[in-house]
């Protein structure tokens, strides 16, 4: 096991240590939740208002508390510094949630992913941040680099504890579906590893680059993987897909996301903000310049 590696189940095992017992003292999962959709937080707020109301009454000290600068390559600061810092700012996260097969067919992995994100639409590409090298691949970065394609599926409130299991630290060749006992389905029209038939949402892909990071600390030394990804099939499930297939219901999706140490996210109330137009919302270039000089007059004030 690398530092790194070692590093890593380290923090795992701290976070973990008497979680039964913490957890014990919270309140019960509500599953009567609704997805709701509420008001902005200022709904008469109009352009150059600037921060709204939550921005002071999240804090008592917003206005007055100053920055910290913090530099990622200071003496004494590790790489898990920053990699708590990042993961508990960079929030909430989409959870990629993928199966791989081994290059020899002998084995099948299914990992969650929080550093996921969607990146174009035409192609649909996503990409997908491996916290190894090639070298020293994880399962899932070892089959992408061997077969070069995936399936990536969307995790919702319903499977959270099956998709945490399978972060678990397993061998290379023992299947993380055994371990969460979620159902591979095979019928995948572009690649040959199964998808997951719990999830509402999944997507085939295959691999379009792999590149690797070099450390700051250990020139030479790769540290890390992007892997770019190009959606070849979409797989959603009927109750949730609109009848134009464009759009799916976010009260089906229950999408889970994640947040910073071992901690997960649901999302449960939302606002809608329709992006505005410079000439019809704004006012145009007239508009602009009175901005201008209403923000002047405040940084002098």
């Amino acid at each position: 096991m690398s530092s790194r590696e070692d590093a890593e189940a380290q923090l795992k095992r701290r976070a973990a240590r008497n979680f039964k017992d913490i957890e014990a003292t919270r309140p019960d999962w509500n599953t009567s939740e609704t997805v709701q959709v509420t008001k902005t937080i200022d709904p008469d707020w109009k352009f150059g208002g600037g921060a709204n109301s939550a921005y002071a009454q999240v804090s008592t000290t917003a206005t007055s508390a100053r920055h910290i600068a913090i530099d990622p390559e200071a003496p004494g600061r590790s790489f898990i510094d920053n990699y708590k810092l990042c993961i508990s700012a960079i929030v909430p996260r989409p959870i990629g949630f993928i199966s791989t097969r081994a290059g020899d067919g002998s084995s099948e992995n299914l990992a969650p992913m929080s550093f996921f994100q969607l990146v174009n639409a035409e192609p649909p590409m996503f990409v997908v941040g491996i916290v190894s090298s090639i070298a020293n691949a994880k399962d899932t970065l070892r089959n992408l680099v061997e077969t070069r394609e995936c399936v990536l599926n969307v995790v919702s409130e319903g499977i959270i504890e099956a998709v945490n299991s399978t972060s678990i630290d397993t061998p290379y060749g023992v299947s993380e579906w055994d371990v969460g006992g979620l159902t591979p389905v095979y019928d995948c029209e572009t690649v040959s590893c199964g998808r997951v038939k719990e999830c509402v949402f999944s997507i085939e892909a295959k691999v379009e680059s792999i590149r690797e990071f070099e450390s700051r600390r250990t020139p030479g030394a790769k540290s890390g993987t992007l892997v770019t990804l190009e959606a070849t099939r979409f797989w959603a499930r009927e109750d949730a897909v609109n009848e134009e297939r464009n759009m799916l219901e976010l009260s089906v999706l229950r999408p889970i996301s994640r947040l910073g140490g071992v901690t997960y996210g649901r999302t449960t109330q939302v606002m809608e903000l329709p992006r505005p137009f410079f000439e019809k919302d704004l006012g145009g270039m007239e508009v602009i310049e009175q901005l201008k000089a209403q923000r002047k007059e405040k940084q002098q004030a």
